[in-house]
């Protein structure tokens, strides 16, 4: 069987300082900058998703819209979802499971701690800690290749190629 790619994106650098509460929080400059790299770099690295997965959180919504700008893709691709705001790993499986059968690669952009929770359990421990403890840092993307249907993603089925941050 062809492994599909599971591309997993943490929403951008939030703004702290507007007294938002936690979902309407919207991202900072530094965010929006970081969200259309990893846009842009999804683009060249020919890893342009099937189908987009997102949190409806405000700060995800924006790098959702500034990596789809910057991939070509239209809004209309993206999945939006409220269950993956503080989504539990779970609820990230369950959003994962209404993917489009025939998808080969997916975006999900969403939220810590679920998010790394996911890839750890995806990859059965492959990733390893960087020296700053930050597995996926905001606007940090993770590209795995994964093995098996969406609906039916297990501990270990997926293989970690890269971790790639918008600074590299």
């Amino acid at each position: 069987m062809k492994a599909k790619t599971l591309l997993i994106l943490r929403h951008g650098k939030s703004d702290w300082d507007t007294g938002q509460e936690d979902f309407h929080r919207p991202l900072v400059e530094r965010g929006r900058l970081g969200s259309l790299k990893m846009g842009a770099w999804i683009r060249r690295q020919k890893l342009v998703p099937d189908a987009v997965l997102s949190s409806t959180a405000a700060r995800a919504r924006a790098t959702t819209e500034a990596a789809c700008k910057t991939m070509g893709l239209p809004l209309k691709t993206v999945s939006w979802d409220e269950r993956m705001y503080a989504a539990s790993l779970e609820d990230l499986l369950v959003a994962l499971a209404a993917c489009p059968k025939n998808a080969q690669r997916v975006l999900l952009v969403g939220h810590n701690p679920g998010l790394e929770e996911l890839v750890d359990y995806l990859t059965e421990g492959q990733l390893e800690v960087p020296a700053d403890g930050k597995l996926l840092p905001t606007s940090a993307l993770a590209q795995l290749a994964v093995v098996g249907d969406w609906g039916s993603l297990k501990d270990g089925c997926a293989r970690l190629i890269a971790v790639t941050r918008p600074g590299q």
